[in-house]
């Protein structure tokens, strides 16, 4: 039920009409933000006519002789909703994109830790499944590909560049644990042991541990007849 000061006016949108009961004394402008709010459209992609005649914003419904029962025609400016529509849409895009680069940074933090792991057991001479290994840089790998997929703008981008250099990094570390676990008792200088020029002429070979040393009376036979 509409008070005294109030106007009972009809807008019409398309094949569809909308009663709306509002101050007497209200604008164009003001019934711009109702019809915003029943409908969704939004205020400045409407034109509301009286009478075939498109109403600014600043003139009063009953200063240009709107009264109870009057219709109002709405039409909407397709060009500025298409514009007004990307506008709205760039932020959340930007949201997408930082959700994404969030997602696949809770994975790596899963796989970092399994770097971790596997980092320490390696390093303490202690070979592991290199089945292991692989699945490992496979999921990291997995991750760059999911990296690669992400568009993203602004503070998106610059997370999603800063994971793909820690993935990468990480894949770096798998591939020298990998080499390492192949070869856990590969050349370390700060492991082999000091051969002297004495126990290097008397092995005949680079370490006097080596399972395949030459025994010495066959080395020195051998030099003396290169002598003769």
């Amino acid at each position: 039920m509409k008070g005294s000061d109030e106007l009972k006016i009809k807008v019409s949108f398309d094949s569809n009409q909308l009663d709306l009961c509002v101050p007497s004394h209200f604008t164009f402008g003001d019934l711009k933000q109702v019809v915003a709010q029943e409908l969704g459209v939004e205020p400045q992609v409407q034109k509301l006519l009286f009478r075939g005649i498109e109403k600014d914003d600043h003139d009063h419904l009953s200063m240009v002789g709107v009264k109870d029962n009057s219709k109002i025609l709405l039409m909407v400016d397709k060009s500025l909703k298409k514009q007004n529509h990307e506008e709205v849409m760039a932020p959340n895009e930007v949201s997408i994109g930082e959700a994404a680069v969030a997602e696949v940074r809770e994975e790596v933090d899963n796989l970092s830790g399994q770097v971790l792991a596997l980092e320490a057991v390696i390093q303490s001479g202690t070979k592991v499944d290199e089945k292991d290994i692989v699945y490992v840089t496979e999921m990291l790998m997995r991750q760059l590909l999911k990296l690669d997929g992400i568009e993203a703008q602004g503070e998106g981008k610059l997370q999603r560049k800063i994971e793909v250099r820690r993935v990468q990094s990480l894949v770096d570390k798998m591939d020298h644990l990998k080499a390492k676990n192949s070869n856990p008792n590969g050349n370390d200088n700060s492991t082999a042991p000091v051969i002297t020029p004495c126990e290097t002429f008397k092995s005949g070979v680079g370490s006097p541990n080596s399972p395949t040393s030459i025994p010495t009376s066959s080395k020195v036979t051998k030099d003396w007849e290169q002598f003769d």
